[in-house]
């Protein structure tokens, strides 16, 4: 089988997402150089990154759906929706993370691991 170099990436997860896309759409794709770009994250520029691959009987429409914007798919935060209140009419408040007796605690505990070894 023949494979084209559909598009580059730096990233693996990137790569991923394509194909996905592609796959959805009914075309086989695969990823070349991603194992060894993990590994070797310092040569993912001498190997050209991450490729994406399709056949080349796929290569114009795989170019045409990776091009069509979806961003209208995406849903937008309720930005409207009141803030979470408690049955009173003061808002919910959170513990606070690290008191006083909690950051004594974690100094001990620290203070023991670096005396103890």
């Amino acid at each position: 089988m023949n494979w084209v170099t559909l598009r580059q990436y730096s990233l693996p997860y990137e790569a991923h997402l394509d194909r996905a896309r592609l796959e959805s759409e009914g075309i086989t794709a695969v990823i070349a150089d991603e194992h060894t770009i993990a590994m070797q994250w310092m040569l993912s520029d001498a190997l050209g990154g991450v490729r994406l691959r399709v056949q080349p009987d796929d290569l114009a429409r795989a170019e045409r759906i990776l091009a069509e914007d979806r961003s209208d798919l995406v849903d937008e935060p309720d930005s409207h929706r009141a803030p979470a209140q408690t049955s009173g009419s003061s808002p919910m408040r959170l513990a606070p993370l690290a008191t006083s007796n909690r950051k004594r605690g974690f100094f001990a505990t620290l203070l023991a691991l670096f005396i103890g070894s």
